[in-house]
């Protein structure tokens, strides 16, 4: 059941829903009028979030993405509405990327320790990961968006979490929305979707978080309004391996994890789908390669990297002109 705190605020309350959801907490905060029911939005909410990790999981064995994962090849499978929409905008982005963004990661996720399989690297599944040579996603998953269903053309094992989450902050907008709330905040780890902003007329302000393990501090502020941010990085999971960092973020061309000095990458979109799978994208791209990325696709986005002499900026629309590489 979903929690609630308050605070008066006339004419509007605000209020914070929260719950926990996919390893993690789900939270709304709220400016709304008094009448509104909390309870029953608390409890769609949850509902709307739920759905989403029940049914693109790769940790629940009966998830609609694992019976498509297990499914033979050239076997068309039935899937619900919401997660074609995501695969359908997973493909599209892995084909904008050129497969910087690639869903069909999952052998290599639980190879390297990162997934429901296993804690840590295995040499012989991480082998069998690479075998054969990587094929982007997008050739090889075919969906029938009018009959609802999907089959893949070859082997592949799907992973959306570098898209889901983002997905999840959507659902739960729409349903503040179909409950008349404009102005709210939702968040779920790193992806957040402002609806409006402040009953106050005042921007949403969200923290961007300094790129450091194992503490929270703050690198600056970002400020939303009807806009969606998203942050992939790092610093959460990795792999060190000598003076190496591998991040839990696959490199489908690669076919390995993310070893380039990026620490985070924040990127603003309409949609936080859309932000997460760019964030993700650009991250597995590169500062190089991820920045003629973002500027051939109009991306508002801030790379921090890693250099001998601390983090550096780079950041495109609002975040300011791109830096010297």
């Amino acid at each position: 059941m979903p929690k609630m705190s308050s605070e008066a605020a006339a004419p509007y309350q605000r209020t914070t829903l929260h719950g926990p959801t996919m390893g993690t907490r789900w939270s709304v905060s709220l400016d709304a009028e008094t009448a509104l029911d909390l309870t029953a939005l608390g409890q769609n909410l949850a509902i709307a979030v739920g759905q989403v990790d029940e049914q693109m999981s790769p940790w629940k064995p009966n998830s609609d993405l694992m019976r498509l994962n297990h499914a033979p090849v050239d076997t068309w499978v039935d899937l619900p509405t919401e997660i074609m929409d995501v695969l359908d905008c997973a493909l599209d982005i892995c084909r904008l990327s050129a497969g910087a963004f690639d869903p069909g990661v999952g052998a290599l996720v639980d190879a390297w320790g990162f997934g429901a399989v296993r804690d840590a690297p295995d040499a012989v599944a991480i082998r069998s990961a690479r075998q054969p040579a990587p094929r982007p996603t997008h050739e090889c998953l075919e969906l029938d968006r009018p009959a609802g269903r999907a089959r893949k053309r070859a082997p592949l094992q799907l992973d959306l979490c570098g898209i889901a989450k983002g997905y999840a902050v959507d659902r739960m907008t729409k349903v503040l929305q179909q409950h008349g709330v404009q102005n709210a905040l939702v968040a779920l780890d790193g992806e957040l979707r402002a609806v409006g902003g402040q009953a106050s007329g005042a921007s949403w302000a969200v923290a961007l978080e300094q790129p450091e393990t194992g503490r929270r501090a703050v690198h600056g502020v970002i400020e939303l309004q009807d806009l969606a941010v998203a942050t992939s990085g790092d610093y959460r999971r990795y792999l060190a391996v000598g003076n190496a960092r591998l991040a839990h973020s696959m490199d489908a061309r690669r076919a390995a994890p993310v070893n380039n000095a990026v620490a985070s990458v924040t990127v603003l979109a309409s949609s936080c789908m859309h932000a997460d799978a760019w964030a993700t994208a650009l991250l597995v791209s590169g500062p190089g390669e991820g920045l003629s990325m973002a500027q051939r696709m109009g991306l508002e986005v801030l790379f921090l990297l890693r250099r001998s002499e601390g983090l550096v900026e780079m950041g495109l629309g609002r975040f300011g002109s791109p830096a010297t590489l």
